[in-house]
């Protein structure tokens, strides 16, 4: 057994390590910079209870994005110097961020242990390679993010660290090889487990739905389906899950094979980006050549994320999670004794809260961010959630889960054409949406990302918008001045949210304009690129009439859009004609 030495190595706070709502994302050359990572490791050894470290397992893994294997043999090496007794890492590195969250749930190692915890490597939906984003981030005992009451304590830490802990002479790990590497150091034995990255996640997706239901329609010759990997890791569950387990045959996975640079993509799954998937859809700019599958699918790098496509037809992920919390009893088998309750981030639109409404659920509306789901779930007030930025998932880890939606639309799909397989057309994705409209209405809605604005403008803008509040009837007099049609402005606030289970308060979540229609305006600063600001913009107009709900969603939104540009003054202060991404 190879022996190992801790060293203590001088360093100085490095400015700018305050991790986001998920974790800490910067460009590579900034993460190479001397002791830019072993800052924020220590700074997140030092701000956890001594029992999460010394003799503890940690989860090391990410979506493999550059940079990924040389901060995971940085990682060990100061976990060992940590005292920690275990690393486990997904083979090659490999581990979404959703598995991360099963893995420290669900896996029990050869000798009993359980994890306490785990740095998840990635940058999410974020571009990657030399020049482009890499991120870490620390997800507690319960699988989720690490709470603001951590991240906090991470932060202050790096801006005083003065030493971090590394076993220097501890060799490289080889992670391609399942199988445990034993070392010895002054604290006792430390292992280093490589393991398969999907057999624990695809375990626990195959006790929640009913594989078999899913494997006669992904049989049905009508029914083709297609998933889209953008080259992220949800390459090493999907033909694991969708060929191996389901079926389907392999020509139905489109850039599944992981890359570091995700083949030079940005791993967003929505229409700009997923563009070769869009294509095959039918949904593209040219006509497309063959008939469109049934069904196509897209995840980002990390495999939280999810876009689903029907038949030249868009899902909004607003409506996406309405729709599976509307059918979960009876189409999925984890959720037949019914859903405890339902929750959506703020910025998504109020399709869930109309479902709610209808089936007596429980509902909340919580801050953008994963970790206020996970409260609510822990507390078992909460089944079901989404946000409109293609993140949807539910209490089965404390993760928003790419792969767990695409199978949840597989299996209401399943579920509705059970007597239907044989017959002369299948129930599609579009009729099951279409359907819903015509039952709960429709949230006519879009978002408008302006990113890299200047700080200093992005923040001009939303003081604006505040002040502007302060009076809802000179609101609604330039309301009516750029477009007379639209409703009047009924309220208007800064969303602040008291979290029901530990009492905390988030305050500045997002500016509200609640029109009497049920229509919304929501501006909000984002958090999660890596320099420069952006501004989301979400417009909503929520329409009851069935004989309205199949408009052009555009032309539908067209008069509140307008508003929404005017009256931020949008192009005055950002000097952006257009938004860089409409969704």
């Amino acid at each position: 057994m190879v022996k190992f030495n801790v060293t203590r190595k001088e360093t100085s706070p490095i400015d700018g390590q305050k991790p986001g709502t998920s974790g800490l994302r910067k460009k590579v050359k900034v993460f190479k910079q001397p002791n830019y990572l072993q800052n924020f490791v220590q700074s997140t050894f030092n701000a956890l209870t001594p029992e999460k470290v010394k003799g503890a397992t940690l989860v090391v893994s990410g979506d493999g994005r550059y940079y990924s294997k040389d901060a995971i043999q940085i990682i060990i090496k100061m976990a060992a110097a940590n005292g920690v007794r275990r690393v486990w890492v997904g083979q090659n590195g490999l581990l979404s961020t959703p598995a991360v969250s099963a893995v420290i749930r669900e896996r029990v190692g050869a000798d009993g242990s359980k994890a306490t915890g785990a740095f998840i490597l990635t940058a999410s939906h974020n571009p990657g390679g030399p020049h482009e984003d890499f991120g870490i981030k620390y997800n507690m005992e319960n699988g989720g993010p690490a709470p603001e009451g951590i991240t906090d304590k991470i932060f202050e830490n790096t801006k005083t660290i003065k030493e971090y802990l590394v076993a220097e002479d501890l060799p490289d790990v080889d992670i391609s090889a399942i199988g445990v590497t034993s070392f010895g150091g002054a604290e006792g034995q430390f292992d280093v487990d490589v393991f398969d990255s999907a057999s624990d996640y695809v375990k626990l997706m195959k006790s929640i739905f009913d594989f078999e239901s899913i494997k006669k329609l992904l049989s049905s010759p009508k029914f083709t389906f297609c998933y889209d990997a953008l080259h992220g890791v949800a390459g090493a569950y999907a033909k694991r899950i969708f060929v191996e387990e389901l079926g389907a045959p392999e020509s139905s996975l489109l850039n599944c094979v992981p890359k570091e640079d995700f083949g030079g993509g940005h791993p967003d799954p929505n229409l700009t980006y997923a563009k070769e998937l869009v294509a095959r859809m039918g949904l593209g700019k040219a006509p497309s050549q063959d008939e469109p599958p049934e069904f196509g699918a897209a995840a980002d790098g990390d495999a939280d994320r999810n876009m689903v496509l029907g038949k030249r037809f868009f899902v909004t992920p607003s409506d996406s999670v309405a729709i599976i919390a509307a059918n979960a009893v009876e189409s999925i088998p984890y959720f037949s004794s019914g859903l405890k309750g339902v929750a959506r981030s703020m910025p998504t639109s109020a399709a869930l809260d109309v479902v709610a409404k209808h089936l007596n659920l429980k509902f909340f509306e919580v801050p953008t961010g994963w970790k206020f789901f996970g409260n609510l779930m822990d507390a078992g007030l909460c089944s079901v959630c989404g946000e409109e930025s293609f993140g949807t998932g539910s209490d089965h880890i404390r993760e928003k889960d790419g792969i767990w939606a695409v199978l949840a639309w597989l299996s209401i799909l399943a579920y509705k054409n059970k007597e239907n397989l044989n017959g002369d057309k299948l129930v599609t994705v579009e009729d099951i949406v279409r359907k819903h409209w015509e039952t709960y209405g429709r949230h006519y809605y879009t978002r408008y990302d302006y990113e890299n604005v200047d700080a200093g403008a992005a923040k001009e803008l939303m003081a604006h918008l505040v002040k502007l509040q302060s009076s809802i009837p000179d609101v609604n007099k330039l309301v009516k001045e750029i477009h007379s049609d639209v409703s009047n402005v009924a309220s208007a606030d800064e969303f602040e949210y008291k979290d029901p289970v530990d009492g905390s308060i988030s305050k500045h979540q997002g500016i509200r304009y609640l029109f009497e229609d049920g229509s919304r305006l929501v501006f909000r600063l984002s958090g999660t690129g890596s320099e420069g600001a952006t501004i989301r913009l979400y417009i909503e107009q929520y329409e009851k009439d069935p004989s309205k709900t199949g408009r052009d969603s555009q032309e539908a939104l067209a008069p509140l859009v307008e508003v929404a540009l005017k009256l931020s003054k949008m192009q005055e202060f950002t000097g952006r004609l257009a938004p860089t991404v409409i969704t």
